[in-house]
């Protein structure tokens, strides 16, 4: 029983004592650990991506001092193609100034036990120096930059058909600026390849063919030039289509396309120095086949500006392909551009003191009459071409020092018009001299009453010498 007790006594102490043997190596090793890397940089230690493990902080300062001459950077471009620019084109150069010792003081050494599996990364901040403008001038000397295609945006063009888009071209040239940062942030990590489109060193379209801000461009482009307003003037015609819309599309204010409202109406105002005949000077065949020519008064054709620029406008934004006329702010009796006075009409001869009324191109009434005194301003008849403003049955005329009923009255400028005169029994011949009246044209009753039951208002008045 005591030699089993001795046995077991002896093997405790055994056991002890390599415990204590296990500890004490365990405890020489680490402090040993951490005394080596006290002046070693830890395993898996990088610097500016060169493996300094188990090196001093020397040793590390030599590698990079080395590695940094025969540093190059290899460009990965577009179709695979490739380039390179050297430490020395860069101008790369180590200036470690202690950055690789403070790097060295500051790591855990007191975990040296855990670093074998470990990878630290670590920046000499300074160490690795580069001339700027070396590294501009290298890239500034790259294949992929001085052969460079701009990319496109992709845009809008005009067709035989309308617009389309025309998508973008991406292009191959570098953005220089991106391409620079990327360089230089290549060799101050020791990295030895760029791949410049992973890294998103091209220059990019800024407006691509899917973008909903073009596509409805476009489509607000077809919209407005697709419309067609043809003016009828009877024997002519007006087109507005595409070729004449599109020089009037601007940009609105809140970006989108519309039109300069100005330009329709420069537009319509052409038309009105082209087509109106309001007040115009006129050739005209008299009864007996003479050519006069007649100015003055207000008869004709005269385009309402305002209110047909309007509507042309709204047409156009609306879509509305139309044939119409335009909107007139006076209106003759024939349409066609060279008679606006068509073949209903009545023409007074005022040398001759003779009236002719034709309708649908037939004398109806060829009569003698009497006009205004040609020497009173205040009396006599007005030359020019007029239109019959009214016709009232009976009327009563007045004036300063006149009262005189009539049965027929046809205004045609202002007070003055045709009318019977009871208080005649002669017409014609000189009398206008010397009895002429207040400017009117004094009709014999039988006559008046024809033109009367025939004429229409608008009917075009031709008064002449």
């Amino acid at each position: 029983m005591t030699e089993e007790k001795t046995g077991m006594s002896t093997g405790r102490k055994v056991l002890i004592a390599l415990i204590v043997v296990f500890l004490l190596l365990t405890a020489a090793a680490y402090f040993y650990g951490v005394s080596y890397f006290g002046s070693h940089f830890l395993p898996g230690s990088y610097i500016n991506g060169l493996n300094c493990s188990y090196m001093t902080a020397d040793e590390a300062e030599n590698l990079l001092t080395e590695k940094i001459k025969t540093y190059a950077l290899t460009l990965e471009t577009k179709n695979n193609g490739q380039e390179g620019i050297t430490a020395k084109e860069m101008g790369l150069s180590y200036k470690g100034e202690g950055s690789v010792q403070v790097l060295l003081q500051n790591q855990e050494k007191g975990r040296w036990f855990l670093s074998f599996s470990e990878k630290k990364e670590y920046q000499a901040s300074g160490a690795v120096v580069y001339n700027e403008e070396m590294v501009r001038t290298a890239i500034e000397g790259l294949f992929c930059v001085q052969n460079a295609q701009e990319p496109v945006d992709a845009s809008i063009k005009e067709t035989e058909e309308g617009y389309e888009i025309v998508p973008e071209t991406e292009g191959n040239a570098p953005d220089k600026e991106k391409l620079l940062n990327s360089v230089v942030q290549c060799a101050l990590l020791g990295e030895t390849r760029l791949n410049l489109e992973e890294e998103g060193c091209y220059k990019k379209p800024s407006v691509y063919q899917k973008d909903e801000n073009l596509k409805k461009d476009c489509d607000r482009l077809n919209k407005l030039t697709d419309v067609v307003i043809t003016y009828d003037f009877a024997d002519k015609t007006e087109t507005v289509d595409r070729s004449v819309i599109k020089n009037w599309i601007v940009r609105g204010e809140d970006g989108s396309y519309t039109l300069d409202k100005e330009k329709a109406a420069e537009y319509v105002n052409n038309l009105g120095y082209k087509y109106d005949t309001f007040g115009c000077t006129r050739d005209f065949r008299t009864y007996d086949g003479r050519i006069v020519t007649i100015s003055g008064g207000d008869y004709g054709w005269a385009i309402d500006q305002e209110a047909e620029t309007e509507a042309l406008y709204q047409a156009i934004l609306n879509g509305e392909t139309q044939v119409r006329e335009p909107v007139y702010a006076y209106s003759a009796w024939s349409r066609d551009t060279t008679n606006d006075i068509g073949y209903t009409y009545v023409e007074i001869d005022l040398t001759n003191q003779r009236m002719v009324f034709y309708k649908d191109g037939v004398p109806v009434v060829d009569t003698p009459v009497v006009t205004g005194h040609p020497g009173n301003t205040d009396t006599a008849t007005p030359v020019g071409c007029y239109a019959i403003d009214a016709k009232q049955s009976p009327a009563t005329l007045t004036g300063e020092d006149y009262e005189a009923p009539v049965t027929f009255w046809l205004p045609f400028a202002g007070n003055v018009g045709i009318h019977d005169a009871s208080w005649r029994t002669e017409f014609g011949g000189t009398l206008y001299m010397t009895e002429g009246s207040h400017g009117c044209v004094n009709t014999p009753y039988g006559q008046a009453q024809i033109i009367y039951n025939n004429i229409e208002i608008g009917a075009p008045v031709i008064v002449y010498q």
